[in-house]
């Protein structure tokens, strides 16, 4: 199994931005589609962005236009770039890979997940 660690979260007020990364440990990283699903106290985990190997990438529709995923093969992480940041948006963030063909947006169709890292959004 690939090891993913996630970083970046923290506390940021309504309105600012934050990055987050994911480091994979896996030489095949580059060619799996990458993740980042979201998860508050008493909800469901949500799916927020995706990446394919080739770069195309899908969002939500609560993060589109402010949210933006990216990938650096080299570097072996994907990063999530959150602007505009709402209160709603807090919650644990969590990198995952899939070996889907597609667009999986459904967390069991990711095999392998971090630990998640925390987002906290201030009003």
């Amino acid at each position: 199994q690939v090891q993913l660690v996630e970083s970046g979260g923290g506390l940021v007020q309504a309105g600012g931005s934050l990055r987050l990364s994911c480091a994979a440990s896996g030489r095949t990283f580059s060619s799996y589609l990458m993740g980042w699903f979201r998860q508050a106290p008493g909800k469901e985990r949500e799916f927020v962005a995706a990446i394919s190997w080739s770069g195309g990438t899908t969002y939500a529709d609560s993060v589109k236009g402010r949210f933006t995923i990216s990938r650096d093969s080299t570097m072996n992480t994907v990063n999530l770039q959150m602007s505009s940041l709402k209160p709603e948006d807090t919650a644990v963030y969590y990198c995952a890979r899939s070996q889907r063909v597609g667009v999986p947006s459904a967390p069991d169709e990711y095999d392998s997940w971090g630990q998640g890292t925390q987002v906290t959004v201030s009003s």
